[in-house]
């Protein structure tokens, strides 16, 4: 019998506790939890001279390819924390995805990706396969200490420090701790210990989620089947992933019984239905399998007291779009470099509630997404349904309507409004690139021919991108540069300049943007600056001269802009046909939920009564004709 390909971590022994720091010393951070998040943490913490503690109750990584899809910004959260090589070499890239409804292709997505992306839109990797790099990781580096079988059973906060209770081998131990990081998942014990709780909204759809070992010719790419003849009524789902490895998720009926559908002969009957359906005649082995629901929650505040929550800790996201896992590492990078900044530099604490508004403010972004693909892939009522179901069938024969089935692929998220980003400051261009927006990293020739990227260029801490800068703003530049670099002292500052002519700048590291593709990419002017923080967002963008007072601005923990654009989300462009019908469907599907059950025909009827009377007779004939001819 072949030996299946299936990753099965690797067991550690429980950690021992027989030597504790002196009881007069406080550890900087004690971290909860040794998932993806809570060991980005401690990676970033710790690459910036931070010694930290990490306790996991299990004596493994997770078990299971559970969150699969990485984002190319995750990636580029890899590299930063110098495991992306080690990553890369696991990884399945795709770049888009088909639905159907029935047997009926009715989209076809690609993910964007140009010829100056460093890296793809999107890999896929099992969960558990990157958490061991990650551990790896960890226990290489002299300053982590990671303690497996070590669970946390009591924490209380008094004055500048927390007291941590936890459950070993050797039996019940104390740790103090300047700063506790809870990233111990959607069923955080830590914030139930400190008394809070997610608020926000479930879905009702239910599905199965199982890993099969299955040899296929098909292409690595998310494909979805609505109500497919194999399971009708439901929804599947497939994703390949290494090693032929495959994901399958498919939705339980309201009226089916979860105990009873998750049982494996259950399990191994609709998947076979499926794939027979599809033409299988080759074996193939269950792996795993497990059981969700959609959520949409989160903490009102992701700071409490020395107690800082990120992950599924501090917030739960609709798996559609793969969000969870790569909005995590996003508060992970984010949490890494202010925590360090008020630990090491002297910043203010009112950064780390920059830290909880902005990441409260990405989820509030994720969900706006994730809850529209999530309408789409589970509606929880029935005029979500039914709007559902007729996009299907429209899509079949007016792909106009497919971008609304599109699954909206997660994206780096921006802290447009946040305290610490500054509005653009003295620019006559206020487009392309926003301050809070992520850096796009990109391919780019320097000035000596050599060719290399703007992520390796700027590497992990601060930097200023300077734009055809006259000598004395490069001067201005280095300023900033360097006092940024002595205001942060754990983090590493640098200077770039983009130059349209680079033969006339004088300076160590030049961009020949002879064509003009970075700067029309960024919508700079010739003079401007941009200023990237250490987690890859601007957070200023203007003349360098207006920007000295940056780095105290940024120590202090910023300041409430009075001044922002009206509407920061529209800067995000979608094309008016597009946003049009979007906005169609949403309002006719709360139309038809707040009409009577017993009205919804008659609703239905005054509805395309009122529209008909805005639109000529011929165009109103025809759109009778086209809604006939879809079923």
């Amino acid at each position: 019998m072949v030996a299946s390909p299936y990753y099965q971590p690797r067991q550690y022994a429980p950690s021992s506790f027989t030597s504790l720091p002196s009881d007069d010393v406080a550890l900087p951070v004690v971290v909860v939890g040794a998932g993806p998040v809570g060991m980005a943490v401690a990676l970033g913490l710790a690459r910036r001279g931070t010694r930290v503690t990490v306790i996991e109750a299990a004596t493994q990584v997770s078990f299971g390819s559970r969150a699969i899809c990485v984002s190319r910004h995750t990636l580029e959260v890899a590299d930063r924390l110098g495991f992306g090589e080690q990553l890369s070499d696991l990884v399945l890239p795709w770049h888009g995805g088909r639905s159907f409804y029935r047997d009926t292709q009715v989209l076809h997505f690609l993910m964007k990706h140009d010829d100056h992306d460093v890296r793809g839109p999107m890999v896929n990797v099992s969960q558990s396969e990157l958490e061991q790099v990650m551990a790896d990781a960890l226990e290489a580096h002299p300053l982590v200490t990671l303690h497996w079988g070590t669970a946390i059973t009591g924490l209380i906060q008094e004055g500048n420090e927390a007291t941590v209770t936890v459950e070993t081998v050797d039996g019940p131990r104390i740790l103090r701790a300047e700063w506790v990081v809870a990233a111990d998942g959607g069923r955080s014990v830590t914030r139930d210990l400190v008394g809070t709780s997610l608020q926000g909204a479930s879905y009702e759809g239910r599905y199965v989620i199982a890993d099969i070992h299955w040899v296929s010719e098909l292409p690595a790419e998310r494909t979805v089947w609505f109500d497919p003849p194999s399971n009708p009524g439901s929804t599947v789902i497939m994703h390949r992933q290494p090693r032929d490895i495959w994901r399958i998720d498919y939705q339980l009926d309201p009226r089916q019984d979860a105990e009873v559908e998750t049982r494996e002969d259950r399990i191994r009957a609709r998947i076979t239905s499926h794939l027979e359906w599809l033409g299988n005649d080759r074996p193939w082995t269950l792996e795993w399998h497990g059981f969700y629901k959609a959520h949409a929650l989160a903490l009102d505040s992701f700071v409490h007291g020395r107690v800082l929550f990120a992950g599924d800790a501090a917030h739960l996201v609709p798996i559609f779009g793969v969000r969870g896992l790569n909005s995590g590492m996003e508060d992970a990078e984010a949490l890494t470099w202010m925590l360090s900044a008020v630990l090491s530099a002297g910043a203010d604490p009112a950064l780390l509630q920059a830290y909880s508004a902005e990441r409260h403010d990405a989820w509030q972004q994720n969900i706006a997404n994730a809850g529209k693909s999530t309408l789409i892939m589970t509606p929880g009522s029935h005029g979500h349904r039914t709007t559902r179901d007729a996009l299907l069938a429209l899509a079949t024969t007016r792909p106009e309507f497919s971008h609304l089935i599109n699954p909206r692929q997660s994206s780096a998220t921006h802290a447009r409004r946040s305290a610490l980003t500054l509005p653009a400051v003295a620019s006559t261009a206020v487009d392309g690139l926003l301050p809070g927006d992520p850096l796009e990293d990109r391919r780019v020739v320097l000035a000596d021919g050599k060719e290399s990227s703007l992520g390796e260029l700027r590497g992990s801490g601060f930097a200023v991108l300077g734009v055809d800068l006259a000598p004395g703003s490069v001067a201005a530049a280095e300023r900033l540069r360097d006092d940024l670099a002595a205001t942060f002292a754990s983090e590493a500052a640098t200077l770039a300049l983009v130059c349209r002519e680079p033969g006339s700048a004088a300076y160590d590291t030049v961009i020949d943007d002879n064509e003009g593709a970075v700067t029309r990419a960024w919508g700079t002017d010739p003079g401007e600056v941009i200023v990237i923080r250490p987690d890859g967002l601007v957070v200023a963008r203007g003349r360098v001269e207006d920007l000295a007072g940056l780095p105290h601005h940024l120590l202090a923990g910023g300041v409430a802009a009075e001044s922002r654009p009206g509407d920061i989300d529209a800067q995000v462009l979608v094309p008016v046909e597009e946003a049009r019908r979007e906005s169609a469907w949403l309002a006719l599907s709360d139309g038809i939920n707040a009409a009577a059950p017993d009205d919804r025909e008659g609703f239905l009827a005054r509805l395309s009564l009122l529209l008909g009377d805005q639109v000529s007779t011929d165009d109103f004939a025809r759109a009778v004709a086209s809604a006939t001819s879809v079923r």
